[in-house]
């Protein structure tokens, strides 16, 4: 590849969830490491979970007016058909304003106009796909835009052949730096487990995983200490049961610091999200996963399996769940620390550290071509 030396702009557009812009912070940071003095301004929605995930990080930020298509009903499908003009005006103002040498989206319905119209203004323009089946936007971008990069094996047959990059999900520069320092785990009388329901917090798994912990405890050879991500609706629940019981728990409806918080964990209970499976494969961290089965096109299931398959996961679909066979697998994997040491090695195996410098890759190769 032709050597890029100089910065550049590079706008990138996603969100809604936090694990749509995390591969977006990460490729950011790449960049900015890469080639000093770039600049990169996140195009993004105005829920709260974007701006959250996005400060902190020194980047600039903006926000269009845009709402979802994809599963809505009649009224808030016109709703978002109505808002699209505006979508696409707010789009180009500040496209023209920022003037990116490159733009690339991360996932998310924010992105569509926003990368359909940096295509109409003459941008190169790169796609990013963390899940196995890509959500309705990229489904439709994939058509328009120059390259594509994916994250798991198999996305590929979704979009155009000879535009498509495997570069694995990219994970923060925390997360790659507590990887890089962990040790082999010396045996320990106790155990902490972590609970993630997804950014947003998931209902079922939270009132699956307290009662099942509750179960465990009351067996536990050893001591039990929980992280417990609620999300903001089952906070006061999940903390009142756990305490209720005797049970060492810190919880929140989200957390910011994760890498000090994985870092502590000994096995996890979690959704089966793209990024998060990313970060757990980075860390070789074993987890039970549960994956959200009304995920559009049974995404997370279909993510999940790739980890399962490759031994690095279990992988217990909700639908058939009790909270006595959520217990009964902890206690499988908590009892024997020599096949929870195989699964995080599996889990290893899987992982993509290099995905962010990738994904930065396709991206100064696209420019040195035009």
């Amino acid at each position: 590849m032709n050597a890029q030396q100089k910065p550049i702009r590079m706008l990138l557009t996603g969100g809604g969830t936090g694990g749509h812009l995390f591969p977006g912070i990460a490729a950011a940071e790449a960049l900015c490491r890469r080639l000093p003095g770039s600049e990169i301004m996140f195009i993004g929605t105005r829920r709260k979970m974007d701006q959250t995930s996005l400060s902190g990080y020194g980047f600039a930020t903006r926000s269009i007016h845009c709402l979802g298509i994809k599963g809505k009903s009649i009224l808030s499908l016109l709703q978002a058909l109505a808002v699209l003009p505006l979508s696409f005006f707010e789009a180009a103002c500040h496209i023209l304003r920022f003037r990116p040498d490159l733009v690339l989206g991360v996932g998310g319905y924010v992105t569509g106009p926003v990368v359909a119209m940096a295509r109409i203004l003459g941008k190169p323009t790169v796609i990013h796909e963390q899940n196995s089946v890509p959500g309705l936007a990229n489904r439709k971008l994939g058509r328009l835009v120059d390259r594509i990069c994916c994250s798991l094996p198999g996305s590929e047959e979704y979009f155009p052949a000879g535009k498509v990059v495997l570069t694995g999900n990219p994970v923060r520069r925390q997360i790659l730096e507590l990887a890089q320092g962990l040790q082999e785990s010396r045996e320990r009388t106790d155990l902490t487990i972590m609970v993630l329901g997804g950014s947003q917090g998931a209902h079922r798994v939270n009132e699956l995983a307290v009662e099942a912990l509750i179960r465990y405890k009351k067996s536990a050879p050893r001591d039990l200490k929980v992280i417990h991500q609620t999300g903001v609706a089952d906070e006061d629940m999940v903390r009142s049961r756990y305490a209720a019981f005797g049970i060492e728990a810190q919880v929140a409806p989200f957390f910011t610091d994760m890498a000090t918080l994985y870092a502590q964990a000994d096995l996890l209970i979690s959704r089966a999200g793209a990024t998060t499976l990313a970060e757990l494969a980075i860390l070789g961290k074993p987890a039970i996963l549960i994956p959200y089965p009304s995920a559009a096109d049974n995404h997370q299931e279909k993510n999940g399996r790739h980890y399962v398959k490759g031994g690095g996961a279990v992988m217990l679909p909700e639908r058939d769940l009790t909270d006595v066979k959520l217990a009964d697998a902890v206690e499988q994997l908590a009892g024997d620390p020599a096949r929870r040491r195989g699964i995080a090695g599996k889990m290893r195996e899987l992982a993509y550290p290099r995905a962010a410098e990738e994904i930065v890759n396709v991206c100064l190769q696209l420019l040195a071509d035009r």
